[in-house]
C-alpha cells in the first residue's frame, strides 16, 4: 500500500505556524511503521514544493509532490492539511483508489464561526471521501461529521512527538539558552521569585483565546501578589486595541500594577528560554493540544482545564478562573519539590501518545485494513480488516 498525506506549502512557512503541519509529520513517520505500507508521501496543495526548514524529508524518507504528479504513486489518500481538488479526488476513487478525510482542527467551530464572523473557509463537497477520520476530542461531534460527508467515521489515535522541541532546544542551546523549567532560588528568608506566567493561546477563534488565562492569573494575583512576576500575553498585537480587549485588560489587577505585556506569536521553545517559567492555558471543545506537550516536554508547569490531561499538570474546571488561580498558586508552592513526580506522570503520557508505539501503528493499521477491506491486495501481512 503507497499512501500520500495532504500538506499545504506556503511562502515563509514555519513548522511552530500550527499543529497541523507537525501532525502530518507525526502521522507520516507513524504509517511508515506499518507492515503492509510500502511508501509514504506527501501531496502538496500549496506552491512551494518543499517543507518548511525544520522539516528533513529526506532524513524522514518522504519526498513531497503536486497532486497530479502523485496519481499514480498512491493507493490511499489522505487528506489532512491540505484541500485536494474534487475533480482529482473523483479520478482516484473512480481509479478504485481510497480517499480519507482526516480532521484534525475542531469541526463544528470551523463550521459556525466562517458564517457568524465572516470568515474565509474551504467549503469541501460532502460526498468526496470514502471515511472520515477524527480525533478523542471530537467524538461528540461525529454524528455531525458523518451528516455532514455521507460516510462513516471513525476515531483514529492522537499523537505528538517531541522531535520539532528536540531540534529547536538544540538551536537555542547554541545562543546560551536551556528549553526546561529551572527550580528557583530561595531567598534566606525562604521566600522563591515570583514566575513570569506566559499565555499562548492564538485568539483568532473562540476555541482558544487569552481571556481565562489572563483572569485565571489576576485571580492568583490578587490573593498572592508574590506568586507572579510578570503576565506574558502572546498572538495578541492584532486585537490590544480591541474595546472588549482593552476592557478586560484594564479592569485586572496585574494590569494595573504593570506587570502584563502582550506580544505578537512567538514559539514555545524561543519565547520560554528567555521569558518564562509558567504557563496557563485554556480552551474550549479543543482539549488536545500540541502546545501542552510541549511545555510539558520541559517540564513547566501547565495550569489548563483539558479534560484529557486532568491527572497531568494543574487542571481546572471548565471556565472557574477562580480554581485556575488556586492551581497556579498551587504549582507556585509546590511544583519545585514535585517535579519528579511531574516528570513521571508526563513520561507515562508521552507513551500514550508516541506515534512509534505499537499500540498506536496497531490501531491505524486496523483502520487503513478496514478502509480497504474490498482491496485486499492493498494489505499484506495477516492484518484483518
Amino acid at each position: 500500500m503507497r499512501i500520500g498525506i495532504s500538506v499545504l506549502t506556503h511562502a515563509s512557512q514555519n513548522i511552530w505556524s500550527n499543529g497541523l503541519g507537525q501532525n502530518v509529520i507525526f502521522l507520516a513517520r507513524l504509517l511508515q511503521r506499518v507492515p503492509f505500507v510500502k511508501a509514504v508521501l506527501l501531496i502538496d496543495c500549496g506552491d512551494q514544493g518543499a517543507m518548511p526548514p525544520q522539516v528533513d524529508l529526506g532524513g524522514l524518507g518522504l519526498r513531497i509532490m503536486p497532486m497530479r504528479d502523485a496519481t499514480d504513486e498512491v493507493d490511499v489518500v489522505i487528506e489532512m492539511a491540505g484541500a485536494l481538488d474534487s475533480k482529482w479526488i473523483d479520478l482516484m476513487r473512480a481509479r478504485g483508489r481510497k480517499v480519507v478525510f482526516h480532521c484534525c482542527g475542531q469541526p463544528y467551530v470551523a463550521l459556525a464561526e466562517a458564517a457568524v464572523f465572516g470568515k474565509s473557509a474551504t467549503a469541501l463537497r460532502p460526498d468526496r471521501c470514502d471515511e472520515v477520520w477524527y480525533l478523542p476530542k471530537d467524538e461528540t461531534l461525529a454524528p455531525m461529521l458523518r451528516a455532514i460527508h455521507r460516510c462513516d467515521a471513525h476515531r483514529v489515535p492522537f499523537i505528538w512527538h517531541p522531535q520539532f522541541v528536540e531540534t529547536r532546544s538544540g538551536e537555542v542551546a547554541q545562543k546560551g539558552f536551556h528549553y526546561g523549567y529551572v527550580p528557583r532560588e530561595v531567598s534566606p528568608e525562604g521566600e522563591r521569585s515570583g514566575w513570569r506566567v506566559a499565555i499562548f493561546e492564538p485568539n483568532i477563534s473562540v476555541v482558544k483565546t487569552c481571556s481565562i488565562p489572563m483572569l485565571v492569573c489576576d485571580e492568583a494575583y490578587r490573593v498572592e501578589r508574590d506568586c507572579i512576576q510578570a503576565m506574558h500575553v502572546l498572538n495578541t498585537l492584532h486585537i490590544k486595541d480591541h474595546p472588549t480587549m482593552l476592557y478586560l485588560a484594564n479592569s485586572l489587577d496585574i494590569v494595573k500594577t504593570h506587570r502584563a505585556t502582550f506580544h505578537g506569536r512567538h514559539d514555545i521553545v524561543g519565547f520560554m528560554v528567555q521569558f518564562g517559567d509558567a504557563v496557563v492555558a485554556h480552551q474550549w471543545g479543543n482539549d488536545q493540544n500540541y502546545g501542552y506537550l510541549d511545555a510539558l516536554y520541559g517540564d513547566y508547569p501547565l495550569v489548563h482545564n483539558s479534560p484529557w490531561l486532568s491527572d497531568v499538570g494543574y487542571y481546572y474546571h471548565d471556565f472557574d478562573a477562580k480554581e485556575g488561580g488556586a492551581q497556579l498558586r498551587r504549582a507556585a508552592q509546590s511544583h519545585d519539590a514535585a517535579l519528579p513526580e511531574y516528570r513521571s506522570r508526563t513520561q507515562r503520557l508521552f507513551q500514550m501518545v508516541d506515534p512509534m508505539a505499537d499500540h498506536n501503528v496497531e490501531q491505524y493499521a486496523t483502520r487503513l485494513a478496514y478502509l480497504c477491506r474490498d482491496t485486499p491486495i492493498l494489505v499484506a501481512n495477516g492484518v484483518r480488516a
